[in-house]
């Protein structure tokens, strides 16, 4: 017997997704019967062994399926765990909040950038809490940092893959988890300690929940989606909502149940969303202010307003208080590169993303139009309804964000793309006898190449062979899956493979690229040196940076070495080495041993000097983007006596902080959070602090020095240089806050 919401467009798959790839003679299957599943064995059989069970898969599954998917995430951990302790600690920032994390409860529980619990990160914490933990087991090093990383990469590789090969076929599933470990941009963020890799994980794991929930109509699987994206919240804030329309849209047109119920499964699933992502913000928010950390990057101490400003509506219209500065909008040009609708193209963000993009849309128009007259419940055309809206409505708001972008907030697509190339390549393939279906088919592969061909020539002295060879042999296989329906079996699987290959290889090799390097700092690029331009069309910070994207430096600053912020790293829990690659108007900039070159040519930020003895605003021994080369002995001054203090030092901007607790173990207090510009601590608390005997030292240098509303840390800065003695190591300044000099009156 069949129901209305049995009977849907199938792509040659059972209802359970048991078929595989046929490489028969194509047929049309629009709108078939389903197919009833092989019966499970019965009660009587003798139980197979549970490794037997794990390799051999479903037993209506060929045989190759459960291998070819367990290979596919071995490889991906392969790929990702190779030289990851080239990156050091990576993002230092994070990476600091991992180590106070792991030192103590209260700052696991806010994010605090120090376990003396000063200031947070800019973001909720749910992303530090498995850095944090692995680092009190296994101890701090890079490793302990990044595998966690790399262990959400794979297991977005298996969600993909589950949720394509439920509705869709193995085949389907295996494509799309190919398509993106392989993505340059994932193979960055599964590497590194930012909050993406988690946010890409639980996105995916919600759109393979709405996706249960319009199968079947089960209320479970919505309130699972909510818990997902309440948990992403925690781990991006409002990036997190972006995929939220389009989802809940579909799900209250096409669930296989009433109009009423579908209404209540999406009140339950809001529920979840609130009480999974609001406990700890209403925890936070009671929390007296006096006794918890300042919430860092707001100007308010409050989380709320952290969210909906600096992390959320400021980043769309570009107004951040506080923040280094937005861009323009409408098609405009700024700080942050030029926006428009080909951003997600352009030489800035192409390489990082893009590879497989116009196939991914060629295919989802393919998938709308081949379900065009499917039944509301059809669950193909959901399937591409809900990928394929995650994938425009983000890209959308990504290609038109005024304010900070960056390139590798792009991950969030990755997923998305993969899976529409992983539907609409299977679905064509059966459809193959049509031959609007293979010339449609052929087309996205003459896109893929065609535009693989583009991106690599945007790099030509690196492997400049191989944008031929990703030409050519795209138009040759795509040549071959028009005549595909009418050529021999092997004939049709090399056209198949020829394809897959020349689509791939592109982006592989710029994945190569990027496990083979070590990425530090506040931004960072996927691929070989020159692959991502910031500001290559639109002017934003840095002309023309290496791997980091920030070696060009902006106005006024006097340049780099050319190395971009992709530094060497310092191996298994080592800080990397390297100065900054890039900073604000009016700085110095730092060679590889941190120490700083030129002169000031614009005047420092408000509160600045100059080299270093110059305070925040001058570049100085740390940067607003990267950390600083920690001398052994500036370790040896900042370590000595460092428990007889709640604070071993104190430094304008979290990434100056951040570098010195790193190598010494011991909290560093951050001035301003990341920026240098949040009014915390005030000028008179720093006072009690330091009159308190709470800090030993300050150091000099790094942030963006006094910005804000209220310049606490030019005052903070101005009150230290005038009445503390100065003390000098190596390259790096610092003020002894348990030395007034004669003069002061401190």
């Amino acid at each position: 017997m069949t129901t209305q919401s049995d009977t849907s467009y199938q792509g040659g798959a059972s209802p359970s997704g048991n078929a595989s790839l046929s490489w028969g003679p194509p047929t049309s299957t629009a709108l078939q019967e389903p197919v009833v599943p092989a019966a499970a064995p019965e009660s009587g059989e003798p139980k197979q062994p549970f490794f037997h069970r794990v390799w051999r898969g479903r037993p209506e599954d060929p045989r190759w399926v459960r291998p070819a998917f367990l290979g596919l995430l071995l490889a991906t951990a392969v790929l990702y765990l190779y030289n990851l302790s080239a990156s050091g600690y990576a993002n230092s920032f994070y990476s600091a909040a991992v180590q106070a994390g792991s030192q103590s409860w209260k700052a696991f529980f806010f994010g605090s950038l120090d376990s003396a619990n000063a200031i947070t990160v800019d973001k909720p914490p749910a992303s530090l809490w498995p850095m944090a933990l692995s680092v009190r087991i296994f101890g701090l090093s890079s490793w302990a940092i990044l595998v966690p990383e790399v262990l959400m990469g794979v297991a977005t590789v298996g969600v993909l893959y589950a949720a394509l090969r439920r509705r869709f076929s193995p085949a389907a599933g295996l494509i799309a988890g190919a398509v993106l470990a392989l993505t340059p941009v994932a193979a960055l963020m599964f590497r590194f300690n930012n909050p993406d890799a988690m946010l890409a994980l639980l996105m995916t794991a919600t759109v393979y929940c709405v996706i249960r929930g319009l199968a079947d109509g089960r209320t479970k699987w919505l309130v699972w989606a909510g818990v997902a994206v309440g948990f992403a919240f925690l781990a991006k804030t409002l990036q997190a909502f972006l995929i939220l329309p389009p989802l809940a849209v579909l799900y209250a047109v096409c669930a296989p149940v009433t109009l009423r119920k579908r209404f209540a499964q999406l009140a339950l699933s809001t529920v979840a969303l609130v009480v999974s992502g609001g406990w700890w913000v209403a925890i936070v928010e009671l929390w007296p202010a006096s006794s918890r950390p300042y919430i860092g990057g707001s100007q308010n101490n409050s989380f709320l307003e952290l969210t909906f400003g600096y992390n959320g509506l400021g980043r769309i219209n570009g107004d951040e208080t506080g923040s280094v500065g937005g861009g323009g909008g409408g098609g405009g040009t700024g700080q942050w590169g030029e926006t428009g609708w080909d951003r997600m193209f352009n030489s800035e963000i192409g390489s990082q993303i893009s590879w497989l993009l116009p196939a991914a849309l060629i295919l989802l128009v393919a998938g709308l139009v081949l379900t065009r007259k499917a039944q509301r419940t059809d669950l193909t055309r959901a399937s591409f309804l809900a990928w394929g809206g995650a994938l425009l409505l983000t890209a959308v708001i990504f290609s038109y964000m005024a304010g900070i972008f960056h390139q590798y907030y792009t991950v969030a697509l990755a997923p998305y793309i993969a899976a529409v190339v992983g539907m609409g390549a299977t679905v064509l393939w059966e459809e193959r006898s049509r031959i609007w279906a293979s010339l449609t088919l052929a087309a996205s592969v003459t896109a893929t190449a065609a535009w693989g061909y583009v991106l690599l020539n945007r790099t030509p002295d690196y492997l400049p062979w191989l944008k031929w060879l990703v030409l050519i042999g795209g138009l040759v296989g795509a040549l071959g899956l028009i005549f595909a329906a009418k050529l021999g079996r092997q004939l049709a699987l090399a056209a198949v493979g020829l394809s897959f290959v020349a689509s791939i290889a592109g982006p592989t090799a710029y994945t190569l690229s990027t496990v083979n390097t070590g990425h530090t700092g506040s931004i960072v690029t996927a691929g070989p040196a020159g692959a991502s331009m910031m500001g290559g069309r639109g002017g934003g910070p840095g002309g023309g940076g290496g791997r980091g994207g920030f070696g060009g430096g902006m106005p006024g600053q006097n340049g780099q070495n050319g190395n971009g912020n992709t530094q060497q790293g310092g191996g298994m829990g080592q800080p990397p080495t390297g100065g900054t690659g890039g900073g604000l108007p009016g700085q110095n900039q730092q060679n590889g041993n941190g120490n700083t070159q030129g002169q000031n040519q614009q005047g420092g930020m408000p509160g600045g000097g100059t080299g270093d003895g110059g305070m925040a605003g001058g570049g100085g021994v740390g940067g607003l983007l990267n950390g600083a080369n920690v001398s052994s002995e500036a370790k040896k001054l900042l370590s000595k006596n460092a428990d007889d203090y709640t604070w071993a030092a104190a430094a304008i901007g979290s990434q100056n902080s951040a570098s010195y607790q790193l190598a010494t173990g011991k909290p560093v207090m951050a001035i301003g959070g990341f920026n240098g510009t949040d009014p915390s601590p005030t000028l008179a608390q720093f006072k009690k602090y330091v009159a308190d005997g709470k800090i030993h030292y300050f150091i000099s240098g790094g942030g963006m020095g006094g910005g804000g509303n209220s310049g606490t840390s030019s005052q903070i800065s101005s009150w230290v240089t005038a009445n503390f003695k100065k003390v000098t190591v190596g390259s790096a300044t610092f003020y002894d806050l348990t030395q007034p000099t004669s003069s002061s009156s401190s």
